[in-house]
């Protein structure tokens, strides 16, 4: 049923096309791979043969050498410990230098075979979902995307709007904004929009909500995220590419970083465009068709994804238990499960996201991808699974398990000190003629941290490298010295950023283990300004944790002071880096200084000035963004009517409902709207934008000459 005004309403949705969705389970048996046409498998092999011995490799000598560091004679106590937490982190960084390493090896390498790409038919669809966003920057987005498809592709595409927003004056805001763009399905190119009234399973359940209910009409979906801009090339190729690999059931895209406009932000965007490529480059060339989902920015074969990735549901209650929260690796996983392949391309361009604009925003947004990565031990040993994938499980699992590791290795080094000052050695423990003297190899230690800082420095050297060599590359970062400056500028603020993650990491794993859930909130997409207040309390712990630090390390002895000092320097100053790391007006004066340089702000994408040119024209728009979502609606009977037109019919014999019931005496017993709006709770806003019934009586505020009467109501119906 439709109900339009003037005959001019528009459909928000297509017709409907479903299809099963089964749910699966932890452990399952794996199915026949799907045939592939273009394979890469000798590749694969030397790629994985290559990481696995120079990390084994490099591994064997830090754990050997750290033995002989610790004692000549018998290692005891706390060097036992000390040494197997150095391992642990020895080794995880030996496997991101290896994956590094094969990186610049593939990108410096001249000869490389292109995907294959034939012919698509039918529509692929865009997939946005969105959650309680700014709807003007995301209009903007999709705009662009737009204008570009109706030049390059029209007919072969189609955006859905996947709405889960749960707040009332947002959802409104939303229509307001999406509903002039939105078409029928004669269009080329058109968009539809759709909110969820129950935001179950998150992001997960919204897209096989719209698998389910639309996924037939489209051989494949493009999944993106509410800060994702993609061009027409870059969409137009993926849908090639999955239409010439029909064994293929994902492919992801190497998204890059634009529109910083912070000192955090520039971090993260510089970082990504200059040493993103080398890492990508290594993990693409070892996962071979075993590759990973980050969540956006990615094509999907739809039948796939609908028969593979019905999400087991884990056994207890969060953060461990419940529905997954990192759902992308494991549809991934699923996926590679059931035969299907799933591809890292990283030699598309034109595939966009945004940052997280503070240090502040970065840690709310850890806390829910930890508690995500962690739920994930449930499957990094069960049935059915390749190896890539249980290894690319055990990654994101220790991407947050490493910083308990680091700070356990500062802890327990620490403890070493104080023993090694407080405690007596005991020369004559052991019976024996002749003493047992305690060694210590200094001058071994100072290599092996030479050795581990040179792991850790080696991708941004590769980086700045591959740079370099690439001279129109390297102009795009401004030149070889302020290249050079950026990468400089980049590594120190990093190194003064890290001991406040880890830390930070380390209270957001020990949360997850106390049992408590992160929820589910928006990434924060303004310019991340935070008071000196929020920075505080934020980091009052890390300043004392950082002098104490400092000042115990003085205490015991000078060297060690000064080999604790890349940590404590950063946790003592911890407060004014994260106020300085958000807010456009505040660290940003490097934008002017032309370091950290994207090659996006000299010479933009032609997809990212489209998406600049509508995101202007935006400021002309008749749009109050405090207004609330009644009065939005009231004040434009044109958008009063369209909400209305898209609301399904009431059930007959509904459950009972205290906000339905309440919202209707005050809709029926107040004069005007702002009279309502005082006594509405946002329970109650939500029943009337829900329900059909109260929301026609809500006519009564509209001016009585955009009105439409009961008996005009129900001949408009269609």
């Amino acid at each position: 049923m439709m109900l339009v005004k003037d005959s001019a309403t528009p459909l928000a949705l297509p017709q409907t096309s479903p299809l099963e969705m089964p749910r699966h389970s932890v452990n399952e048996a794996p199915q026949a791979r799907k045939k592939r046409v273009q394979g890469f498998a000798l590749t694969t092999v030397l790629a994985r043969a290559f990481v696995l011995l120079l990390t084994v490799g490099l591994s064997w000598y830090g754990a050997t050498e750290m033995y002989d560091v610790l004692n000549t004679n018998a290692v005891a106590g706390l060097q036992w410990a000390f040494l197997v937490l150095f391992c642990i982190n020895f080794t995880w960084i030996s496997f991101a230098f290896s994956q590094a390493t094969l990186g610049l090896v593939f990108q410096l390498w001249p000869f490389s075979r292109r995907r294959k790409e034939q012919a698509v038919e039918g529509v692929t669809a865009i997939l946005l979902p969105v959650y309680n966003e700014d709807p003007l920057r995301i209009r903007a987005n999709i705009q662009a995307m737009h204008e570009d498809l109706m030049q390059q592709a029209p007919g072969k595409f189609a955006f859905f709007i996947l709405s889960d927003t749960n707040k009332a004056d947002a959802w409104i805001a939303e229509e307001q904004a999406f509903q002039p763009l939105l078409n029928d399905d004669a269009a080329d190119c058109p968009i539809y929009y759709r909110r969820r009234h129950k935001n179950v399973e998150r992001k997960a359940g919204n897209i096989a909500q719209w698998v389910t209910g639309y996924g037939g009409d489209y051989e494949c979906m493009i999944v993106l995220d509410a800060d994702s801009l993609m061009g027409a090339d870059c969409l137009i190729s993926l849908t090639r590419r999955m239409a010439a690999e029909p064994g293929l059931g994902l492919i992801q895209t190497l998204p890059t970083i634009i529109r910083a406009n912070t000192l955090y932000s520039r971090i993260q965007q510089f970082a990504n465009h200059c040493f993103g490529p080398i890492y990508a480059s290594g993990l693409a060339a070892w996962h071979g068709y075993s590759s990973n989902f980050w969540g956006h920015n990615a094509i999907i074969r739809t039948k796939a994804f609908a028969e593979a990735c019905g999400l087991p549901m884990l056994e207890g209650k969060a953060p461990f238990g419940g529905h997954v929260m990192s759902h992308d690796f494991m549809e991934a996983a699923l996926l590679r499960r059931a035969g299907w392949g799933v591809r890292f391309d990283t030699d598309l361009k034109a595939s966009y996201e945004e940052a997280p604009p503070s240090l502040v925003d970065v840690i709310v947004r850890d806390r829910r991808w930890c508690q995500g990565n962690l739920q994930h031990k449930a499957f990094v040993f069960a049935k059915g699974f390749h190896f890539a994938t249980r290894l690319h499980l055990m990654s994101g699992i220790m991407s947050y398990l490493s910083a308990v590791f680091w700070l356990m290795l500062i802890v327990v080094g620490f403890a070493l000190a104080v023993q090694a000052y407080f405690v007596r050695p005991e020369y004559f423990a052991n019976p024996s003629l002749f003493p047992t003297w305690p060694v210590f190899d200094f001058e071994k230690a100072r290599s092996l941290f030479i050795l581990s800082m040179a792991l850790v420095l080696a991708p941004k050297v590769y980086g700045w490298l591959a740079a370099m060599l690439n001279i129109r590359r390297c102009m795009q970062f401004g030149g070889p010295i302020l290249l050079t400056l950026s990468t400089l500028v980049e590594t120190v603020l990093s190194a003064l950023y890290a001991p406040i993650l880890m830390l930070s990491q380390f209270q957001v794993v020990y949360d997850v283990f106390k049992g408590r859930d992160s929820g589910w909130k928006p990434q924060s997409r303004d310019d991340g300004a935070t008071s000196w207040k929020v920075a505080a309390r934020a980091h009052c712990s890390h300043t004392l944790l950082g002098l104490g630090l400092a000042g115990g390390a003085l205490f015991l002895s000078e060297e060690l002071f000064y080999w604790s000092l890349p940590i404590s320097f950063g946790l003592i100053l911890s407060i004014p880096l994260s106020w300085l790391s958000g807010g456009a007006k505040r660290g940003n004066v490097i934008r002017y200084l032309g370091l950290m340089r994207a090659p996006e702000e000299k010479r933009p994408h032609p997809i990212v000035a489209m998406q600049h040119r509508h995101s202007l024209r935006q400021k002309g728009l008749n749009f109050d963004a405090s207004l609330s979502s009644l009065k939005r609606l009231v004040s434009d009977s044109t958008l009063f009517y369209w909400h209305l037109a898209q609301m399904p019919i009431d059930e007959p014999n509904k459950a009972f409902c205290r906000a339905w019931i309440c919202a209707e005496w005050q809709i029926l017993n107040s004069d005007n709207i702002q009279n309502l709006l005082d006594h509405l709770s946002e329970k109650e806003c939500l029943a009337i934008l829900e329900h059909r019934e109260l929301m026609s009586v809500m006519q009564k505020y509209l001016p009585k000459g955009e009105r439409i009467t009961a008996r005009g109501e129900r001949l408009a119906e269609v």
